[in-house]
């Protein structure tokens, strides 16, 4: 059994903060004691900022996106393309794609993956509500954003079915080569896809 060092509310800072992605045992230790170093800094304000955030935020209940309004931000921007959605896994993945400013449109936060293997089916996700904005009418295209893995592209190949028979153009993201991607460090599955999603110039 490993040795306490520190007290109880130092140590269960440590390991909360050891859950969090990214940060392993000694990861977490370095980020505690930096916090408790910079307590008036840093670890009152953020205790204040999380205590805030357990208190306002919530989940959208149109689109599944966390704001501190419901509905958020983006489904009550009157600038957004309604027409068009952008289906993704992940919040993470919504903020991403803002980033980028890819396109100023509608989305969808499936809430993960459909993966037999860790017990998440179509129940679990909220597959039901994407068709039920689709089947209110207004939609004109559904662009399918998931990660190019193997659940990804089952969770895909599932809302293509679901959304079969609906008055809706289904599209998803092109896989291939990154922007500044050079050929030679790229994998076989990554040149496949560049190639199966080749466009005319």
């Amino acid at each position: 059994m490993a040795k306490t060092i520190a007290g109880p509310e130092i140590e269960r800072l440590i390991q909360l903060l050891g859950k969090l992605p990214g940060l392993g045992p000694r990861s977490a230790r370095r980020a505690a004691l930096h916090l408790v170093k910079r307590r008036e800094q840093l670890l009152r304000p953020l205790g204040h900022a999380m205590s805030e955030a357990a208190e306002h935020v919530k989940v959208c209940s149109n689109c599944g996106n966390i704001d501190t309004r419901d509905p958020c931000t983006i489904c009550t921007d009157p600038s957004r393309d309604r027409s068009t959605v952008i289906v993704v896994e992940d919040v993470s993945d919504l903020w991403a794609l803002e980033r980028a400013k890819a396109l100023n449109a509608a989305y969808h936060v499936l809430g993960g993956v459909l993966s037999p293997l860790d017990g998440v089916g179509p129940d679990d996700l909220t597959i039901r509500r994407l068709v039920e904005r689709v089947a209110e009418g207004g939609i004109a295209e559904i662009i399918v954003a998931v990660n190019a893995t193997v659940e990804g592209q089952t969770t895909a190949h599932y809302l293509i079915d679901q959304l079969d028979g609906f008055d809706v153009k289904i599209t998803r993201l092109a896989h291939g080569v990154p922007v500044g991607g050079e050929l030679d460090y790229l994998d076989e599955g990554t040149l496949s896809a560049a190639m199966r999603s080749r466009t005319k110039i």
